[in-house]
């Protein structure tokens, strides 16, 4: 970690030009970055690149491991639970992260596939295969090309939302009928890169077009749980949005409650996954049951 104390004095008008004269060994691009994913903070708190420099303020500046430029195969227990010629569908366990990020070098989903299958290559050289996103405490079912055909095709029916993709969420809920969950909804709001706190997202009035809709499936005493249907796929979208209208998300770390009903995550299963065959446009449907895990909070709200 890297620290700047403001100078009396100071001319630098913004944040970003005043630790690029500070760090010359980093690029005002990379300072940007730094900045953006909330790794510069003004005495304690994230900070805008456009900050003003006040003289006594403490900057400090934590430049993350280089992710690497080459795949590195590892052998990890994966799920496969549908595989043709051009797509294989895994059961993500929650803890596995999905490509290779800061901090995940060479234990990721994507280090998995390459042992696995070492000449998959379709897409970015960091991502191969990888159609959609789950977060990392995400469990639950994601598609991989398995060549740059099926690639192009998935991703066109993302684009075109054509891909079912649906969540079971357990959400906070709340006796009183005026702040109880609808029995179904849709949440419409865009989502962006939260204004302070630069690693959250938030609805915000600049953010990407976002849609989620809902549906209860059963209520217990404080919680609701829920079928989430998504038509946009924007960073944490689920979470943001259900924590917006004042569900959130049981055991989210970020925009809940780390730990509640014992959690060690954020109780988030994609349970359902729906997409039309590369090679013949025939539809799949594939389903993966609630994790053990999340099926004992279940199982035990039940009784109560």
């Amino acid at each position: 970690m890297t620290v700047v104390q403001v100078a009396p004095g100071e001319t630098e008008t913004r944040l970003d030009r005043l630790l690029t004269r500070e760090l010359p060994d980093l690029s005002r691009s990379s300072i940007k970055r730094l900045i953006e994913s909330g790794h510069v903070r003004v005495d304690g708190q994230p900070a805008r690149a456009s900050w003003r420099p006040v003289p006594g303020a403490r900057i400090t500046v934590e430049v993350p491991p280089p992710v690497p430029t080459t795949l590195v195969p590892r052998e990890l227990p994966l799920r496969i639970i549908y595989r043709d010629d051009d797509v294989l569908v895994i059961d993500k366990p929650p803890g596995l992260v999905v490509h290779p990020a800061p901090g995940h070098a060479q234990d990721t989903l994507v280090n998995a596939l390459i042992a696995l299958e070492p000449a998959l290559h379709a897409g970015e050289p960091l991502r191969p295969g990888i159609v959609h996103r789950l977060d990392k405490d995400t469990s639950g079912l994601i598609v991989v090309a398995r060549n740059e055909r099926a690639l192009r095709e998935l991703q066109g029916q993302m684009q075109r939302r054509q891909v079912r993709k649906e969540y079971l969420a357990l959400v906070r809920d709340f006796p009183d009928p005026a702040r109880a969950l609808p029995e179904r909804g849709t949440i419409e709001a865009p989502i962006g890169r939260h204004p302070r706190e630069r690693q959250r997202m938030a609805v915000v009035e600049r953010g990407r077009p976002a849609r989620t809709h809902f549906v209860v499936r059963e209520r217990s005493p404080g919680y609701a749980l829920v079928e989430v249907q998504l038509e946009t796929g924007r960073t944490h979208q689920i979470r943001v949005h259900l924590a917006a209208i004042g569900h959130p998300v049981a055991g989210d770390p970020i925009y809940g409650t780390a730990g509640e009903l014992g959690l060690g995550r954020q109780f988030l299963h994609a349970w359902h996954l729906g997409f039309a065959r590369p090679s013949d446009g025939a539809w799949v449907e594939l389903e993966s049951p609630l994790p053990a895990d999340l099926a004992v909070v279940r199982d035990r709200l039940r009784g109560r």
